[in-house]
């Protein structure tokens, strides 16, 4: 018999569970569906949060031919007979068979070339499936004619209800007594993935081997530790190791992010999924406090990309422990969210004449440019003359943390700005 999250696959969008962002009444897919046309479409998000799911029920409701491709198995070969096989169920009028690609990231640059001509004639509709960032992995032409939508992991009431329904609905589990005393492991240990809840409680269920369960959080615990692997497909709690290694990073424990490093790499990760966080966080928790932890991680990157595993374990220790052990500052990061912050809630500020382009006469004319001071025409290469909007001519975005680094930066800024960069 199939698995129970086989089983309880949903068919219809009203059986769809989570993601109201997206399939909630008024929701863009929703809406799409109902008008009966798409668009080719990357689904992003953690696993078992319904991308799969989601692209066939786009496809039964459509009612058109559905093919499917997972970018571990499948090469450019594959990818053009199923192509050639979708123009031979295309009709006149029809909605263009959509084809499914599972884990599109894996997809190599000619595999993901391949598709092109294909997305661009409307052969197909391609939908793909990724839990990495489409932009760090999909090619930038097959990206720019396709929506990113991102689901997001489900929530407890989503898991509740997803937990409901499988004991009082599906074929198996509606036969038996089983009452949810308690459901707080159960939850912790789905990581907000259906997929594995489903599991969870289907191992829980087969090994109580009766048919009147109380389901407590002391038997999920006890049962997983017996089965540390039935819970987790890759044997790892991947969104939970990457982020202790993360916060071992940003918390100054190479020892902790070395462990975590070690387990990563004994899962089986993608030694590339590890060095994109290694970047991510040069950036955002070293920052300006050391601007070589960037150039580190970037080197790290590169080198694990020419030569993966095993030897790419090495340049990846060296740059984790290297950012683990440096001063840390978010100032960059916390100083663009300000600022995205305030375009969004300002809108389009003007841009200040002196400081805008004029590349025609009429433009000139206007006032554009007029009055700007070219810096390297003064003293130390600076004056002082306004750069924002005239509205928000007084704001501050980045405030200094002072590490030893910063701090020199903190210090020009007030020498050159005065009261407007020091500390109230």
């Amino acid at each position: 018999m199939e698995p129970l999250a086989e089983r309880m696959r949903p068919r219809t969008l009203d059986d769809y569970i989570g993601q109201k962002h997206l399939v909630g009444e008024g929701a863009v897919l929703r809406k799409m569906l109902v008008s009966g046309h798409i668009t080719s479409f990357i689904l992003w998000g953690p696993p078992g949060v319904g991308k799969t799911t989601l692209a066939q029920i786009v496809a039964n409701q459509l009612q058109v031919p559905f093919y499917t491709l997972s970018a571990v198995t499948s090469g450019v070969k594959d990818v053009r007979e199923v192509i050639q096989r979708a123009k031979s169920n295309t009709f006149f009028n029809a909605s263009s068979p959509i084809l499914f690609i599972d884990e599109i990231h894996r997809f190599s640059k000619s595999q993901q070339d391949s598709l092109l001509g294909a997305v661009e004639k409307g052969i197909v509709t391609l939908i793909g499936a990724t839990t990495e960032n489409p932009s760090f992995e999909v090619i930038r032409p097959l990206l720019s004619r396709c929506q990113v939508y991102v689901l997001k992991s489900l929530g407890k009431d989503d898991l509740m209800e997803l937990l409901n329904r499988a004991i009082t609905k599906d074929i198996v589990l509606s036969k038996k007594h089983i009452t949810l005393k308690e459901t707080g492991a159960l939850l912790r240990y789905s990581g907000g993935d259906a997929r594995k809840l489903l599991n969870i409680l289907e191992l829980v269920v087969e090994s109580a081997d009766a048919d009147n369960i109380t389901i407590t959080d002391e038997m999920v615990t006890s049962r997983l530790q017996q089965n540390p692997l039935a819970y987790d497909k890759d044997g790892e709690m991947h969104y939970d190791i990457i982020s202790a290694f993360i916060k071992s990073i940003r918390g100054s424990d190479p020892d902790a992010a070395l462990y975590w490093l070690a387990r990563m790499i004994e899962g089986g990760e993608d030694p590339r999924f590890i060095a994109r966080r290694v970047v991510i966080s040069a950036a955002e928790d070293i920052g300006l406090a050391n601007p070589n932890a960037l150039l580190l991680a970037n080197a790290a990157f590169d080198a694990v990309d020419k030569i993966g595993w095993p030897e790419g374990r090495i340049p990846l220790a060296e740059a984790v422990v290297y950012l683990a052990t440096s001063p840390k500052s978010n100032s960059a990061y916390l100083g663009i969210d300000a600022a995205l912050k305030e375009v969004r809630s300002s809108g389009n500020e003007p841009v200040p004449l002196p400081i805008r382009n004029a590349p025609t006469t009429l433009m000139a004319e206007l006032g554009y440019h007029d009055g700007y001071k070219y810096p390297h025409d003064y003293p130390g290469h600076f004056t002082p003359q306004q750069y924002l909007p005239d509205d928000i001519k007084e704001k501050r975005f980045w405030y200094a943390q002072h590490s030893p680094s910063e701090e020199k930066l903190y210090q020009r800024m007030v020498q050159y700005w005065g009261e407007r960069y020091k500390e109230d």
